[in-house]
């Protein structure tokens, strides 16, 4: 038992990860979610691969979309217990 590794109890994920896990967690395409938001799917595209940044107002446009809050989206790795004992 000396030779196992603890797992880990959670993963980084980037904001572009975040909105394609969301995004596939709901079955859409890029081509629906850019549908149901009107952000091109070259945007919706750029910002799951990290190429362009979120932002405010886009984020709030595919929290709306994907059934989340925009924080879900832009700060996917912040864990508020640490951030509380800080």
């Amino acid at each position: 038992m000396k030779d196992y590794k603890e797992a880990k109890r959670a993963i980084e994920v980037s904001v572009g990860e975040s909105v394609r896990i969301l995004r596939e967690f709901q079955e859409l395409s890029q081509n629906e979610l850019a549908n149901l938001t009107g952000i091109p799917q070259s945007t919706i595209s750029a910002i799951e691969n990290n190429r362009i940044q979120l932002g405010v107002e886009r984020a709030k446009v595919l929290a709306r979309a994907l059934s989340c809050h925009p924080a879900v989206l832009v700060f996917p790795g912040w864990d508020i217990e640490q951030e509380s004992a800080a």
